[in-house]
């Protein structure tokens, strides 16, 4: 999935493969993965020092209709030692077979 040729099945998987993107610095899926309403002009992975995700947590998924959803979920991570965590409700669409992320609220 990681390399684009299959579509993720639900906004879920397609959350799931965009938090190990993020882990493995693959810039160009999560661009690829992104809304276009919504996507940057680039991203820049090389934070330094780089993040490392420790672990995801996956707090819900809720089908909204046959073409959105929603995730909520936690990604924890360490930078420079110190632990920090990510709790965010991000809102997917799906187009052309195909679910993007769009935006998220973060709490």
């Amino acid at each position: 999935m990681l390399d684009g040729s299959a579509p993720a099945a639900t906004a879920e998987a397609l959350m799931r493969s965009r938090y190990t993107a993020y882990s493995l610095g693959l810039r160009d899926y999560l661009l690829a993965t992104w809304h276009t309403t919504t996507r940057p002009a680039a991203l820049d992975l090389d934070e330094t020092p780089r993040p490392k995700w420790i672990g995801l947590q996956v707090k819900s998924h809720r089908a909204l209709d046959d073409e959105h959803a929603e995730v909520e979920f936690i990604a924890r991570y360490r930078v420079g030692g110190r632990a920090h965590r990510l709790h965010e409700t991000s809102r997917f669409v799906r187009e052309g077979g195909r679910w993007y992320y769009v935006d998220g609220d973060v709490r």
